[in-house]
Order: structure tokens, then sequence, then C-alpha cells
């Protein structure tokens, strides 16, 4: 409960305790005349975070799938790492990316696909990519991205949210 203790020459109440805490404070814009645009255009921003992400990762899982160079690639990655069996792992991860992707941009089992998408990320950012100490910040970046979509779900712009069920 806040204490409110009076000011002794003006009178005036002032609170103190965790009321000041809970008070909203308002951010001004640097230009005012933006704010009609701001609120039509600001509730866009997470569907156009979350489309860009699944969008993003569609082309890496095509050419793992329809790429048999990309794909010899990737398993001869696996194999160094001794992630065994590689030539399923490799099929797996393309999978992942290519139906994950669209998955998310679609905003379909958005949570699942988020997740899954988070660990192959995770995984390649700190099993591939950390140990070498460069190249690991797209990964990281996705990483957080689709743990933020895991916390938030499909949002209001999405397949699950027309469909009024989301896991």
């Amino acid at each position: 409960m806040a204490r409110v203790r009076r000011r002794r020459r003006l009178g005036s109440p002032v609170v103190v305790g965790p009321a000041v805490a809970a008070a909203p404070r308002r951010m001004r814009l640097v230009v005012p005349a933006l704010a009609p645009l701001h609120q039509q255009l600001g509730k866009f921003a997470y569907p156009l975070i979350r489309i860009a992400a699944g969008l993003m990762l569609v082309p890496y899982g095509w050419s793992k799938l329809f790429d048999p160079p990309t794909m010899a690639n990737i398993v001869e990655l696996l194999h160094r790492l001794k992630l065994e069996p590689a030539v399923p792992l490799g099929w797996f991860l393309g999978l992942i990316e290519l139906f994950g992707g669209a998955l998310l941009a679609l905003g379909l089992f958005t949570r699942p696909a988020a997740l899954v998408i988070a660990i192959e990320m995770a995984v390649i950012t700190f099993d591939v990519f950390v140990p070498t100490g460069r190249g690991y910040q797209l990964t990281l970046l996705w990483t957080i991205v689709a743990l933020a979509i895991v916390l938030r779900g499909g949002g209001r712009y999405s397949v699950d949210y027309l469909l009024g069920r989301e896991i």
C-alpha cells in the first residue's frame, strides 16, 4: 500500500511506494504528426517479423533438399561434427527449414514450428559457429526471434488465429 506524504509548503500529496513505480510512462514521438501512422501500422510489426523470419528460412531448406552439392556439404559438416546418422539428419534439417519456415510465415502450428526452429538454430549456433568464434550472429538472432515467437504465438494475423486454435 502506498503511503501519502504531504508537503509542508504546498500541501499537495506526494505518493511514495509501489504506486509510483506502477505508473505507466508515456513515450513522446519525435514527430508527433506521425502518431496516426504509428497507430495504424504498428499492429503489423509482429506479423512482419514472424513472416520474414519464416520466409528467410525457406530457401535454406529448399537448397538442402533439392541441391545435391548443398546436401553433400551439410552431410560432410555433420560427419565432422560427429552428428550421426548424417544423411537422415541433413534431410531432417532441410525439412525443418523448408516446412518450418513456411509454417512460421503462415502462422500455422506457429509455436511448435518456432520451437523446433529455435532448437535447430541454437544447436547450429553453439555447436558449429561459437566454437570457431565467428559467423554465429545470424543463427543466434534466429534463435532469439524463434523463442520470442514461441512465447507470443501466431498472433492476430495468422492461420492459427483464423482457426481459433493454437498449441
